[in-house]
């Protein structure tokens, strides 16, 4: 199971800092990855970390967001910085088992596990 928290109504050039907290599994066997969705567009890739490393960002993100993960506590996190109110999306946390320690995944379909998303509202 999978839980984010930590969304909410921001303002462009704001910070936020999305949770995904993980239970029921060993989350160091597992690829994280965040997507986010905005109303009446399709689900988008906006970074993974593989299970022992391994970043990838979306371009749009790169040098605004960070993601990271805490295999001990079965903890991800997303931390927005410099936010712009095309940021605005309901943002999901997603994993998958994998056996490779450092390879990420951008696309949706490869992931097993969803969170129920978190909304993160940018205003200009």
């Amino acid at each position: 199971q999978l839980v984010e928290s930590g969304g909410g109504l921001v303002q462009a050039g704001g910070s936020l800092r999305l949770s995904c907290a993980a239970s029921g599994r060993t989350f160091g066997d597992y690829v994280m990855a965040w997507f986010r969705q905005a109303p009446g567009k399709e689900r988008e890739f906006v970074a993974s970390v593989g299970r022992k490393g391994g970043i990838h960002y979306e371009d749009s993100v790169k040098g605004r967001f960070t993601v990271s993960r805490d295999n001990a506590t079965n903890t991800g996190h997303l931390y927005l910085n410099n936010v712009k109110p095309e940021d605005t999306a309901t943002y999901y946390c997603a994993a998958v088992m994998s056996t490779a320690p450092f390879i990420f995944l951008t696309s949706h379909w490869q992931y097993d596990y969803w969170g129920q998303g978190t909304q993160v509202t940018v205003s200009s």
